[in-house]
Order: C-alpha cells, then structure tokens, then sequence
C-alpha cells in the first residue's frame, strides 16, 4: 500500500539586489549569477532587539561594498 501527501515546494523566479535594484532571473529554479543572501536576527543586546534583516546583493554591488571596508574580509579558495 502507498500513502501519499501533498508537497509544496517554492521556486526562486529572480532575485532582486537590494542595493542596485538590478534583476537577477532564475530558470527552473537556478539563478543566472550568484548573489550574498545576508539574513541577521538582531540580539537583545542590540538596538534592534530580535528584528531580523534581510537583503541581496548582486557580484557587483558586493565588490563595491567590500571594497569600502577598512579590514577586507577574510577569503578561501
């Protein structure tokens, strides 16, 4: 005997960078390019006790931020 149950699954269709605005599209559920998907829960110790954000950034607007940092971050591979 077999039981089945519903499965609902989403399906990225495009990402837009928070910074640029630019689209980046996804066919059958793959993006085009890669993007920096940051998600931060605040703590209590902050001002923004348990918000949490999140943003996109496409390639070129990471560069650009990263590039402004007086410390550039730590990279592998």
């Amino acid at each position: 005997m077999r039981k089945y149950g519903m499965k609902e699954t989403k399906e990225i269709k495009k990402i837009i960078c928070n910074k640029c605005g630019r689209e980046i599209t996804a066919v059958n559920g793959l993006l085009s390019e890669d993007v920096l998907s940051v998600e931060k829960r605040w703590g209590y110790f902050s001002r923004k006790d348990n918000r949490v954000d999140r943003f996109d950034l496409c390639e070129d607007c990471y560069d650009e931020m990263v590039a402004a940092f007086l410390l550039p971050p730590e990279s592998r591979g």
